[in-house]
């Protein structure tokens, strides 16, 4: 029978994992709706925006934390607009999986940041864990860059942008919760959702691209990627991995780019040589390393 503290680990273990499954899903949901990238990047952070507010609304938790902190939830909203600006876009070019695991390369971005701005030195772990990563990504690209086409290229460097702009409004969010009084992570990640969205609508304005959801499966599709991804994935994550060690979230949320490029293959059919499926996994194990290592190298 479990203690009490391993009865803990173990849910916070097992609702870590459900949110990194649920996130799985996003790049599958933007591939299916049928709208542009900042459509439904709009959509996605709009419909949290809304799930999260009336989730505050019943917890009576609702109330004005003041200027500084709007001001610095709108710098996170520009980075997260940003983020699924590139993303999304990336989707469309080279998939759902790939684009991911190039996403998640902001584990080796964070530190680079952190040495700028704070001069945080990264750790050797760290270092080691950049050449597999480049590595593991030449494999699944599998194709000299010269013979690749013009759009998957485009693909590529839209996936390194959204990895340098999460990175941003990583650093952005970590500073929103760093206060003594921050408030609650539901409330930051409506205010976050509701400035994001704002951003991308006036892009769509300046593009006159349409609000208009032009069928049910976009409307499934974009009601998944709210409920799942912006906002039951991420609370069931921020909730959770505090209780467990780093080491094994970061070997769970591992799941995400793991999971997403699966169902890349699974549901579009996605062509993966053996090759590739080396390189995801050397991919992967890099990213693994990168994320572990500033709590390994301090034991």
């Amino acid at each position: 029978m479990l203690s009490s503290s391993s009865a803990d680990v173990h849910q916070a273990l097992l609702r870590t994992t459900l949110g990194a499954m649920m996130i799985s899903f996003s790049a599958v949901f933007v591939k299916l709706s049928h709208v542009n990238p900042t459509v439904s990047g709009f959509y996605r952070v709009f419909f949290g925006g809304c799930i999260l507010l009336v989730i505050l609304l019943v917890r009576r938790e609702l109330r004005w934390y003041g200027w500084g902190f709007l001001a610095l939830a709108l710098g996170t909203g520009i980075f997260f607009a940003l983020d699924l600006y590139a993303w999304h876009r990336s989707i469309q070019y080279v998939g759902p999986g790939l684009a991911t695991i190039l996403g998640n390369f902001e584990v080796f971005m964070v530190p680079v940041v952190a040495f700028v701005l704070y001069g945080e030195k990264p750790r050797f772990r760290l270092i080691l864990s950049v050449p597999p990563a480049m590595a593991g990504l030449f494999m699944i690209v599998g194709t000299p860059w010269g013979e690749l086409s013009p759009d998957f290229r485009v693909g590529i460097y839209y996936g390194i942008a959204t990895a340098v702009f999460y990175t941003g409004f990583l650093m952005m969010f970590r500073r929103m919760q760093s206060h003594a009084e921050s408030p609650p992570v539901v409330y930051n990640l409506m205010v976050v959702s509701f400035a994001t969205a704002a951003f991308l609508a006036l892009e769509m304005v300046r593009t006159g691209e349409s609000f208009a959801i032009p069928d049910t499966q976009t409307l499934a599709s974009l009601g998944g990627l709210a409920l799942m991804s912006q906002t039951l994935g991420w609370l069931l994550i921020g909730h959770s991995m505090p209780k467990i060690p780093a080491a094994v979230a970061g070997l769970v949320l591992l799941l995400q780019p793991s999971l997403s490029f699966v169902w890349d293959v699974l549901f579009f059919g996605r062509p993966t040589s053996p090759m590739a499926w080396a390189g995801v996994a050397l991919a992967l194990c890099a990213i693994y390393i990168g994320a572990t290592s500033g709590k390994a190298d301090q034991n």
